[in-house]
């Protein structure tokens, strides 16, 4: 499913075309934490929303942030700060909730901003090493002419017993 909005630095709504893209190509979403950038896949993202509270589950696992209410859904808000060893920050309105497919599941992600939607070469994307720390979650490293983007593959976000978990700690929200 495509990026349907990007919130601009100023909060307001920009339309992405469905644009025809080869299959040379890749349409992904960078974001920001802190001074450092990462991408998903385009397809694996739903919508760009501003940030709201996000409320705590008892007995969630520590990748858990909490959950939020999207249009009366509930949604898992993933801790990507704490999974990349960034230091924590409090929820602020400038920040943006990417609503993502991690599998069958949809997903938060509390960023600092989602900056732009590009068209990527294949050909410039390199697969992971799987020596590399942290392999597991990488769909591939974009190479682009202002430096490396690591493209981050949701899917593999969760462990399985982090799911399991997950699935546990929202059986019984409210």
């Amino acid at each position: 499913m495509p990026v349907a909005r990007i919130l601009g630095a100023r909060g307001s709504a920009a339309t992405e075309s469905e644009g025809v893209v080869g299959s040379e190509t890749t349409q992904l979403l960078i974001f920001a934490l802190g001074a450092e950038r990462f991408a998903l896949p385009a397809g694996d993202v739903r919508e760009v929303v501003r940030a709201v509270a996000i409320s705590r589950l008892p007995k969630a696992p520590p990748i858990l942030e909490g959950v939020v209410n999207v249009r009366g859904a509930v949604v898992p808000v993933l801790d990507i700060r704490q999974r990349f060893g960034l230091p924590s920050r409090p929820v602020d309105p400038d920040q943006h909730l990417i609503l993502a497919h991690a599998g069958p599941r949809l997903v938060a992600l509390r960023v600092d901003r989602a900056t732009e939607l590009v068209s990527v070469d294949r050909a410039a994307i390199e697969s992971p090493s799987r020596s590399t720390p942290g392999a597991e979650y990488v769909a591939g490293i974009a190479k682009l002419p202002d430096g490396l983007l690591v493209i981050h593959e949701l899917e593999r976000f969760l462990s399985l017993d982090e799911a399991e978990r997950l699935d546990a700690a929202l059986a019984v929200a409210p």
